[in-house]
């Protein structure tokens, strides 16, 4: 890590007296520097929210903050109805208060308390004759075992959240989330042994369903011929590729302990005649050459610059010479689900200690800088999950 003192000895930067002198404010400053010393008076709080056409925007900004503070509380909320089953309770139709508590094993007062706290986010619904049934969103967590897994893995995030300051000012990657995530702080990546992969390629395996058929239904990928997926853990994403198109070879790239339970998977589910899982270290080992289309789906954000560059440089010599690179994960300033990529997934490889969100625009230069060109992004159905550029590999 570079010395902070650094900074002002290397020739190429500004000498003190100019890193310190004042810039001079363009009409955009003072119009934001206006804007701010309004929204900061309490004289000018009062009057919005009591004048009839500003009073919607001073309430919905004042829920907004509000929600920021409560926001552990509603997730905490949410983790206790996916530790108890609760909506799978409910798909089968509205109940009393009393029979959950009873099938909780939660004393009454406190079903009470949980079902009022789930009925305010959506989670459940209050029906006739003090039942309660499925909310919007707790119906979309039936039968979405990724959602699921989520919310129960994000037990170690919130440990190591849970002193922020001690988080942003330690060192990167001593906590919880970062022992979950065996591989990030590795020096050996590729002899880790089985029991230290199950964990995390379980969830890896879980929240895949979230995303392969959105990337599916974005690229036509049967115009391939061989698919190689990089660090495509045990192979449920490749798995959801067969099924759709039976013609296509498919090879995928991980760890040893990981490639092996590709294997187990794809013999399980049919595809081992032509998909094949090759072990090793995408840092270190060459990959599997041949393929037309190369995938990588999550990788790349767990991975700093110069690391995120060597895996790209690798796919580029793995593939055939009209190949193409599919990147897939949820990227930086994504319109519509900004939070979900610089607050949530910022802080979370923070903690994991490798890896950063990127905007698409990053993600280009990266690729053009491993020899890709002509790279575009490709329309999804929910952005919020995984964004898609697609390259094509350069001579």
């Amino acid at each position: 890590m570079q010395n902070r003192d650094s900074a002002t000895a290397g020739g190429s930067m500004r000498p003190p007296e100019l890193a310190t002198a004042p810039r001079r404010r363009g009409w955009t400053d003072r119009i934001l520097a206006w804007r701010d010393g309004l929204l900061t008076s309490p004289r000018f709080r009062r009057a919005a929210a009591a004048f009839p056409l500003t009073r919607p925007v001073a309430r919905r900004h004042a829920r907004e903050l509000f929600d920021l503070v409560a926001g552990f509380v509603y997730s905490q909320v949410l983790l206790a109805c996916v530790q108890l089953r609760l909506f799978d309770m409910l798909s089968t139709g509205p109940q009393q208060d009393a029979e959950l508590a009873r099938r909780c094993r939660l004393p009454a007062e406190a079903m009470q308390r949980l079902l009022a706290a789930a009925a305010s986010l959506r989670l459940v619904e209050r029906r006739r004759d003090g039942c309660y049934g499925l909310g919007p969103l707790g119906a979309a967590m039936v039968g979405n075992p990724a959602v699921s897994a989520m919310v129960e893995h994000h037990a170690a995030f919130y440990a190591d959240l849970a002193d922020p300051l001690a988080l942003l000012r330690g060192l990167p990657g001593d906590g919880a989330l970062a022992a979950y995530w065996s591989y990030a702080g590795c020096n050996d990546p590729a002899g880790l042994p089985a029991e230290r992969v199950a964990a995390y390629s379980a969830l890896m395996a879980a929240s895949n369903s979230l995303v392969a058929d959105e990337i599916l239904d974005a690229y036509p990928v049967d115009r391939h011929r061989r698919l190689l997926d990089v660090g495509g853990g045990d192979g449920s994403f490749l798995a959801a590729v067969a099924r759709r198109h039976p013609a296509l070879e498919l090879v995928l790239f991980d760890l040893p302990a990981v490639a092996e339970r590709a294997r187990q998977r794809f013999s399980a589910e049919g595809f081992a005649h032509r998909a094949t899982a090759v072990g090793g270290d995408f840092l270190r080992d060459p990959l599997p050459r041949g393929a037309d289309l190369a995938t990588l789906v999550r990788v790349i954000h767990d991975h700093d610059d110069a690391k995120a560059l060597a895996i790209l440089e690798a796919a580029h010599a793995a593939l055939a010479p009209t190949g193409s690179l599919l990147l897939a994960e949820p990227m930086s300033g994504t319109p519509g689900a900004e939070p979900v990529g610089d607050a949530y997934f910022g802080l979370y490889l923070f903690a994991m200690g490798s890896g950063r969100p990127r905007t698409a625009a990053q993600l280009a230069a990266l690729l053009r800088a491993a020899g890709f060109g002509r790279v575009r992004m490709l329309r999804t159905r929910m952005p919020l999950q995984t964004a898609l550029l697609v390259a094509a590999r350069q001579p």
